[in-house]
């Protein structure tokens, strides 16, 4: 398309075009090489670079000149549809950011001539103003008719250092003065861009610019909710950075997760809705119903919930932070592509209507002659087909607005209201307890007394006690239609009371009152569940989406979600621990509620954890390496042996994690560093941080046990296992195998596994030993009457993984097969298959092996601290193993 013709287009739809088209013709000469390319800020060096502006006059008149010709060609481009929305908010950023630059360089340079440069009276070092564009500037998402939102802030204060000294307060006041002068004031030219200041600390009544010191102090005594909103897209277009936004980030961005920000969102929502009723605004497409700023709130209130604990939100353009959130499954992805085709629309529909004239506005044209030229830019065949399109765009907008700050019902009346406002009064409220099904009423009533009369409740914020009043009502409701409605509501309240103070995880639930069902459901199935859950609240967040909760962990994924966590916080210690710590917290939560929803076997329940355990484990190798300052070398030639329940991918809610740590490396500095990342990798997991911990490690498996050393060297493991190791130890190697590290040292691992296992054996001796050992765990272990332990008793897990033990061991050397590390199930069916055991007797031994894990796993989650049941109860299972042992070893038990 010629240039002309593109011009001539872009008059027809914008009187503005036309009044620059007419009032200097030698603009289309000056902007026609521009059309055919995207815009950018080198485009806007250039135009500038024939100017040489020499006093204030002079500079007003070249930026207002500039502004013009960028916005001519920038209507141009768009009307001609060779710039998409992206090219359009982007280079109107540009724009301003380049002429605030420029005018700060002008009028710094002249100040500093007058009156010298600005010192600090600390750092002695000269100052310089930061000038933080703040909405839409600092999201770089500036629409073309748009006010910019400044905020002035200087390092520190002092005094200039010239023969006219000045404080640097009035310093830098008298040049925020100046360029505001130089951008916003109405000349013969117009004007740049309306400058507004009013998002500084104190609004219109504080002074035009603040010292960092001030910001801090105003941030942490007198910031306001929706000063959060506005912090979260600033952005520092010249001066000092890094140190600034140290100061910001932790005022916009919690470090919990900050459910209390719906509530904030949600009045300041309404304030706007009331204004634009009032004013009869609801033509308005940035304020009105399903608008532009509905959009914002949306992906707004995912990054002040999750930002401080996710930087991945710490965004300040609208439609990377959807983006981002759809990425994070927070909203689903076909909601997300319908907020940025909506985003998309009313922003360009946005620009048009400003296109007109020039003017600020978001407001649909009423005169027929307006309405056509908007159809026209928008390219639609008439003006009813605008308004079909974008009702249906504020439609969805509405809709997804309404799914994520649906109103709770908080402050409304609950059915069991009076009996938590009524506690002292058990005339009234016991019979009503004794209706909804409590077994004991008055124990019931008398743990809602202690809540409401304890010091805990009587000393809470208001806000707090008014949230948990909320919510005692629901919880009783939800606890009662449990099976065991008294144990729930205990446990619950219990959970209630733990995070009494926390106001967001109150929030949380206030907010999604349908994550009480899901929560009374998890702590009446399982005491081991309401005492993790309560133990760590955070993971109360995993309730408000079941398509993430009861989606099974596939391992790359995982993998790469930590690996991209891990990357958020380099560097920072704490940080990257705590990121261990939530990720495992998180999963382990996962398959437990999946477990209780019976998804899983116990089998593939063992996968899932060993998985997460080989994932973190091969996660702190590299980071704990790189925390080692005199490392010899970049890759660590280490790595990570699991014995036990890890090594036989049998790993359970709890279990500590056997690990021997190796090496093959000649450095002379080797042995040294290498036992320092074996310490350091064990702290990462082991050390309690306020998010708790990852695993207990038992590190006894290693050669020469407690009194050998941390880590060893591959030919000194192999040595040790081929000259000096207990037949115990060979039994524990059959359930070892490489998680992660060096491969090269994993596959020589596995070499030396192979070697020892597969070694003939005298199975007389062999039988003779492994029998004494397990006396030995027996008397350690005594049986109880009438009981049953289901893991240390005769015909209990433990005697199937000693006869599999011994059959490895016996028949290794025969048939290799049995050194692979496949399982205890597994290998009980290839004993059966090679003959060694009937394969009857295997079969049984299978499947009383598997229902006695299980059984222990019942257990565990029933809160159970030991593994005993009523003797009868696995009777069957037991005297399948007592033969399985009689088989194996040729003697009764």
């Amino acid at each position: 398309m010629h240039t002309d013709t593109m011009l001539q287009q872009a008059a027809q739809v914008s009187h503005y075009v036309q009044r620059l088209l007419q009032s200097r013709p030698e603009r289309v000469e000056q902007v026609s090489p521009a059309l055919l390319h995207p815009l950018s800020r080198t485009q806007l060096e250039h135009w500038w670079g024939q100017t040489d502006p020499q006093d204030d006059t002079q500079l007003a008149q070249a930026l207002r000149q500039l502004r013009q010709q960028a916005m001519l060609a920038l209507i141009t481009r768009d009307i001609a549809g060779l710039a998409d929305l992206d090219e359009v908010v982007q280079f109107v950023s540009q724009l301003a950011d380049f002429v605030v630059q420029t005018a700060y360089r002008f009028h710094y340079q002249a100040l500093t001539g007058t009156h010298g440069e600005p010192i600090g009276e600390e750092s002695g070092e000269p100052q310089a103003l930061s000038i933080v564009g703040m909405g839409k500037l600092g999201g770089e998402e500036l629409n073309v008719s748009s006010d910019i939102d400044l905020i002035f802030i200087y390092p520190e204060d002092g005094e200039t250092q010239g023969p006219r000294r000045l404080g640097n307060h009035e310093f830098f006041t008298r040049l925020g003065q100046r360029l505001i002068r130089s951008l916003h004031d109405v000349t013969a030219d117009g004007f740049v861009f309306r400058v507004d200041m009013r998002l500084r600390p104190h609004g219109e009544s504080g002074p035009l610019v603040a010292s960092h010191a001030m910001l801090e102090n105003y941030l942490i005594t007198q910031g306001r909710e929706w000063e959060r909103y506005a912090w979260m897209k600033a952005r520092v277009i010249t001066g000092e950075s890094a140190g600034l936004m140290s100061l910001v980030r932790p005022f916009v961005y919690r470090k919990y997760l900050d459910y209390g920000a719906y509530a904030a969102i949600r009045d300041l929502h309404a304030q706007i809705r009331r204004e634009v009723s009032r004013r009869d605004k609801e033509d308005d497409i940035k304020l009105g119903p399903g608008g532009i700023r509905e959009i914002e709130f949306i992906a707004q209130i995912f990054q002040l919930i999750r930002g401080g604990r996710a930087p991945r939100l710490q965004l300040r353009g609208t439609r990377a932070a959807l983006r981002e959130i759809a990425a994070l499954n927070l909203l689903p992805a076909e909601a997300v592509d319908e907020l940025l085709s909506a985003y998309d629309f009313l922003r360009r529909l946005e620009h048009r209507l400003q296109y007109l004239d020039d003017q600020q506005t978001q407001r649909l044209p009423t005169s027929e002659a307006a309405q056509a030229m908007v159809t026209q830019a928008m390219r639609l065949p008439d003006y009813a087909s605008l308004l079909q399109q974008l009702e249906q765009h504020r439609q969805a907008v509405t809709r997804r607005f309404e799914q994520v700050f649906i109103a709770p019902v908080e402050g409304r009346d609950h059915p069991l209201d009076p009996i938590w406002l009524e506690v002292d009064n058990p005339e009234q409220t016991l019979p009503r307890l004794a209706e909804l099904g409590f077994a004991e009423p008055a124990s019931v009533l008398n743990l809602l007394a202690q809540l409401k009369s304890g010091n805990r409740y009587q000393s809470l914020p208001e806000n707090c006690r008014r949230r948990l009043d909320w919510l005692v009502p629901p919880l009783l409701a939800a606890a009662a239609r449990q099976p065991q409605p008294d144990k729930t509501l205990g446990r619950l309240l219990h959970l209630l009371e733990v995070i009494s103070r926390r106001e967001s995880y109150l929030a949380l639930l206030v907010e999604h009152p349908q994550a009480l069902q899901k929560l009374a459901t998890l702590y009446a199935a399982s005491p081991w569940v309401s005492e993790y859950l309560t133990r760590h609240p955070i993971l109360l967040d995993e309730l408000l989406d079941v398509r993430v909760l009861y989606t099974p962990p596939e391992r790359s994924a995982l993998a790469s979600e930590l690996a991209a966590r891990l990357a958020e916080h380099p560097g920072d210690t704490e940080q990257l621990m705590n990121v261990l710590r939530d990720v495992h917290h998180t999963q382990v939560f996962r398959l437990v509620a999946q477990d209780l929803a019976g998804m899983h076997t116990v089998e593939a329940l063992g996968d899932y954890l060993s998985d997460l355990a080989d994932v973190l484990l091969a996660a702190c190798i590299p980071l704990c390496w790189q925390d080692i300052r005199q490392r010899h070398c970049e890759a660590p030639r280490f790595a990570v042996v699991g014995y036990g329940k890890l090594g036989g991918k049998e790993l359970g809610y709890a279990t500590d994690l056997d690990l021997i740590f190796l090496y093959d490396d000649p450095h002379p500095d080797a042995s040294e560093n290498y036992a320092r990342l074996a310490k350091r990798l064990s702290s990462w997991l082991s050390t309690p941080t306020p998010s708790g911990y990852v695993y207990e490690l038992d590190l006894r498996l290693r050669p020469n046990g407690e009194s050998g050393l941390l880590v060893s060297t591959v030919e000194a493991f192999t040595e040790y296992q081929m000259q000096h190791a207990w037949i115990w130890e060979h039994q524990a190697l059959t359930r070892a195998r490489y998680i992660t590290g060096d491969a090269d040292i994993g596959q020589q691992f596995e070499q030396v596994k192979q070697a020892v296992l597969a070694r003939p054996r005298d199975t007389a001796s062999l039988r003779q030993a492994v029998l004494d050992m397990r006396d030995k765990m027996h008397h350690a272990h005594p049986p109880h009457a009438g009981e049953f332990d289901v893991k240390h008793d005769e015909g209990g897990l433990i005697d199937v993984e000693f006869c599999v033990q011994y059959l490895v061991l016996a028949h290794a050397a025969r048939y290799p097969e049995l050194t692979r590390n496949s399982g205890n199930i597994a290998l009980l069916k290839a004993a059966g298959e090679y003959g060694l055991i009937p394969p009857a007797i295997a079969d049984a031994a299978r499947d009383a092996y598997r229902q006695l894990r299980h059984q222990q796993h019942v257990l565990r989650l029933g809160g159970q601290p030991h593994n005993r049941v009523p003797a009868p109860l696995r009777q069957a299972e037991r005297e399948a193993v007592l033969a399985l042992w009689q088989a194996v070893f040729e003697q009764t038990r």
